[in-house]
């Protein structure tokens, strides 16, 4: 007689062994086990694997696993999605569909996993699902519509530099009358952004998308535009940012080099990762400008700085980075102020505290 069917946290642990041995064949084999012992594959996909992954972000994000690794771990646990999907009744084809949605991810999104788990689990729930994957650009979206006329577009977004682009794939699907489910992190943990940027609606997981589908989002009838959605962009404080971000970035390494001596000391592959660096903080905070919202700029400095501290680099570089980046936005005041507010943050912190990140 069999023994007590094994928890979603047994078996959570068995796959993240798996993944991170770099063995397939055992991953899938825990999946499969799992299903011989009665449980659903919404539940392993949603329950299981979808809690691996974010414990991978987690452990390349404290330094734990390597790039390498993480990319490796991220590539079996596609591979356990396809076996799952696709064995016994998950692989099916439904007698009948419920509609038909499209599932993608921002323009400039390469974090494709979340949408995956969204559009495997409307296929289980019996949508026809055009699943794009990663950085589809927003025309082509938009032509899949005029092609398939979906009941909806399911849009995912984990990185919120990718937001203006995801307001431009927004307004662009609801001008042609599809609605827009917003998903992922970027859009805020309680879809603030999404609201903010005219979705029809946000769902916060690939459950919660589902019962969005299933409640009957309506066709949107009128188009905005988005100073309609964002009149403070009126400014160009956003715009400015953005076009004079190569500058920023260089004016500010060459002034950080002298105010923070180790910097000359770094290699030429530090340096460029200081650069990189530097050039998501300018990211960030055109995204902030964009939404208007200090948090976006605030949280990512946080991010940043224990991401920082967990690879020994001393995050208290990035307060003085961003003093000299303040000294060259003097002449605009959403901006000034958004980068004294992460200078704020990062000062007030007590210590690293990595707990999630995107894979």
């Amino acid at each position: 007689m069999s023994g007590p069917r094994a928890s979603a946290g047994e078996l959570g642990e068995a796959l993240w062994k798996a993944v991170t041995d770099g063995d397939e064949y055992d991953a899938v084999d825990v999946v499969r086990g799992a299903l011989a012992d009665g449980w659903q594959e919404e539940d392993l996909l949603l329950d299981v694997v979808a809690a691996v992954q974010a414990r991978i972000g987690v452990e390349w994000a404290a330094d734990r696993i390597s790039v390498a690794q993480e990319h490796a771990a991220t590539a079996i646990n596609e591979r356990v999605i396809t076996a799952l999907v696709h064995h016994g009744s998950g692989g099916a084809r439904p007698d009948a569909v419920r509609g038909r949605v499209t599932v993608s991810c921002v323009d400039g999104e390469w974090h494709a996993f979340p949408a995956r788990l969204v559009a495997e689990t409307l296929r289980l729930r019996g949508w026809h699902v055009d699943y794009l994957g990663a950085q589809t650009p927003t025309p082509h979206l938009v032509a899949h519509q005029h092609h398939t006329n979906s009941d909806a577009v399911l849009l995912s977004g984990s990185i919120p530099t990718h937001l203006p682009r995801a307001h431009t794939a927004i307004t662009a699907c609801r001008s042609v009358g599809v609605p827009v489910v917003a998903g992922g992190r970027a859009f805020g943990v309680d879809g603030r952004y999404a609201r903010a940027l005219g979705a029809d609606a946000w769902a916060p997981d690939a459950r919660g998308a589902a019962a969005v589908l299933e409640a009957g989002p309506e066709r949107p009838t009128r188009v905005r535009q988005a100073i309609d959605d964002l009149p403070h962009l009126a400014d160009q404080e956003y715009s400015m940012v953005t076009q004079s971000r190569a500058r920023l970035v260089k004016e500010t390494l060459t002034e950080l080099e002298r105010r923070f001596p180790p910097l000359r000391e770094y290699s030429d592959a530090q340096r460029e990762r200081t650069a990189e660096d530097l050039a998501h903080v300018v990211d960030f905070l055109a995204t902030a400008l964009y939404v208007d919202a200090v948090e976006v700029f605030t949280e990512f400095l946080g991010w940043t700085a224990d991401v920082l501290s967990a690879r020994n680099v001393p995050p208290h570089s990035l307060v003085t980075g961003l003093d000299i980046l303040a000294d060259r936005l003097h002449d605009f005041p959403r901006a000034l102020s958004t980068v004294r507010a992460g200078a704020a943050h990062l000062t007030g912190r007590t210590g690293p505290a990595v707990t999630d990140t995107v894979v």
